[in-house]
């Protein structure tokens, strides 16, 4: 007996349920790297009014209430339980993302700008590559080797005015935000074999709640010293924005979107992010940009796509990129 050939209506909404799944997903990243674009500038706000330390102390204050909140909507009462040296891996990944990426994003922020910020950052992917490379995993193409060097030319030109015009405070602050990048890749590299293991929902929460303990205690000085009764209800807005919306339901929808769309579709998307955060910059403060700051943007963001991007020779498979909240 034959099986009857699918009407036009059955294959319709076949087909019709995924489309509107990856519609769906490229709206959401749009609109997060809008999100994550606007939070420079939202950042340096809050920034100005708490400072830095304040801003860490009432970040890692209200990150574990997310943390926890996530892990009973998930899991209930029954939290995973992990053994010893998962917990040992947890730490050191919860001392990458947090303690040394997260803090020294902060400060090197405030001290530089939110265009430049978020164009340095975006050089995380080179930084991933060489650490592949130095511990063997990956070798790099002439393509990605050029990308590389491109990256770091674009870099340079970029940083140019500032270099030249010895301001070095706010070259400083580009110089702690690479740092703040590698340490990010560091983490992308660690990360993935323990995301493997027990998902993208317990890592982020079990390393949350563990590197809160020492960035409060070591903001505490600062955070103790904030007059918490004067802040305005903008800055109030702008510090829940930067820690619930774009930090941690948009590294959970950052997530989705990979899920449903994949890395390799949605990370290019990144690339935006530096443009958005310029225009929101430029409107929201006035940050101007000379001609050559941005030709070497350009140069540089061309750089690490190139280096990221190019064909690969591979040893072993290479680590997926991974969003730590910023």
């Amino acid at each position: 007996m034959s099986t009857p050939a699918p009407s036009a209506e059955a294959l319709s909404e076949s087909t019709t349920a995924p489309d509107a799944r990856q519609r769906a997903a490229l709206l959401l990243a749009l609109g997060l790297i809008l999100v994550w674009g606007a939070n420079f500038s939202v950042q340096k706000a809050v920034f100005t009014a708490l400072g830095p330390g304040g801003f860490l102390f009432a970040r890692y204050l209200i990150m574990p209430l997310c943390a926890v909140a996530l892990l009973w909507q998930r899991f209930g009462r029954r939290w995973p339980r992990l053994a010893r040296d998962e917990w040992w891996a947890l730490a050191r990944l919860a001392l990458l993302g947090h303690v040394m990426h997260v803090g020294l994003v902060t400060y090197g922020i405030h001290w530089s700008t939110a265009f430049s910020s978020s164009l340095i950052l975006a050089c995380g992917p080179v930084f991933t590559l060489l650490i592949l490379r130095v511990a063997g995993t990956e070798r790099l193409t002439r393509a990605q080797i050029a990308g590389v060097a491109v990256a770091c030319a674009g870099v340079l030109v970029f940083l140019s005015d500032k270099l030249l015009g010895a301001q070095w405070r706010a070259s400083g602050g580009d110089l702690v935000l690479l740092v703040a990048a590698a340490f990010f890749s560091a983490y992308t590299v660690a990360a993935k074999p323990v995301f493997e293991r027990h998902g993208g929902v317990v890592v982020m929460a079990y390393t949350t709640l563990i590197g809160s303990v020492p960035l409060v205690l070591l903001s505490a000085p600062a955070g103790l010293t904030v007059d918490w009764s004067a802040v305005t209800p903008a800055i109030w807005a702008g510090l829940l924005w930067a820690v619930i919306v774009s930090a941690f339901v948009g590294w959970i929808v950052w997530g989705w979107v990979n899920g449903v769309r994949g890395v390799a579709r949605t990370a290019p998307l990144m690339y935006l992010m530096p443009p958005v955060a310029g225009v929101v910059a430029w409107l929201a403060t006035g940050e101007g940009y000379t001609p050559i700051k941005l030709f070497g943007a350009a140069v540089t963001l061309g750089g690490v796509a190139l280096a990221q991007f190019a064909p690969r020779e591979k040893r072993a498979a290479p680590p997926e990129s991974v969003t730590v909240v910023d």
